[in-house]
């Protein structure tokens, strides 16, 4: 327990912040991945996939710097599950 006049410790002592910004890096990577593989055969799915993968970068970047990370956390998972349904049923 601290005093009223003691400073509070810093909410995140350990590396949670950049774990969390690493996987938003490495999912955005594997969605390039898939996007560049799938612009082989389908040229609009490809750019589709290619265009989230830059999305969830983004998504990953900003989360931590905005007070509402579960809005934009919730909308980007929403945006890609849309995504992947609609490449889903045209490929």
């Amino acid at each position: 327990m601290t005093t009223p006049g003691e400073p509070q410790p810093a909410p995140d002592p350990g590396l949670a912040r950049e774990r969390t910004q690493l996987a938003w890096a490495r999912t955005a990577i594997s969605f390039a991945a898939v996007g560049g593989v799938v612009l082989k055969r389908e040229v609009v799915a490809g750019l589709i996939l290619l265009a989230v993968a830059s999305a969830i970068w983004l998504t990953g970047r900003l989360g931590h710097r905005r007070q509402s990370r579960l809005k934009l956390v919730t909308t980007a998972i929403v945006a890609v599950a849309v995504v992947a349904l609609v490449v889903s049923f045209t490929a």
